[in-house]
């Protein structure tokens, strides 16, 4: 009777386990890593309309893999490993230079690549600035 409990418990912390990194989808690490020197301290120049041009360039190049609601659900982020970031949670905690130096660099190991050079600088100010609007 205790082996059948012990297996059953066992099961069932693996369960909740498998369960806890499968919703992670999108999870937003705890510490978030400081922006490099070149980024450290900038926030946006752009004023808060920037957004609605943020919305467009997002729809454009960033709600394939991070969803139309930036919550890390697009349907190519589906296949990433890792999956997509959840901007909507990422953008509570994260500074604008954060942001921005992600958005232009990408991340390594990931699917996420750096626009800078694809968007101008303020496209990707007007990202940033979209980002923040996020729930």
């Amino acid at each position: 009777m205790k082996k059948i409990l012990f297996i059953e418990l066992a099961l069932t912390a693996l369960l909740a386990a498998a369960c806890a990194s499968g919703s992670s989808s999108g999870a937003v690490a705890a510490t978030l890593e400081s922006a490099p020197a070149d980024y450290a301290g900038k926030t946006n120049p752009l004023g808060a309309d920037a957004a609605a041009a943020g919305a467009a360039v997002f729809k454009a190049n960033c709600a394939s893999c991070h969803g139309e609601s930036g919550h890390g659900d697009g349907p190519a982020g589906q296949a990433l490993d890792p999956k997509p970031v959840n901007l909507a949670e990422l953008q509570k905690t994260a500074g604008d230079d954060f942001l921005f130096w992600r958005v232009s660099t990408g991340v390594p190991g990931t699917s996420m690549v750096g626009w800078k050079g694809v968007l101008t600088e303020e496209q990707l100010w007007q990202v940033v600035a979209y980002i923040r609007t996020l729930k």
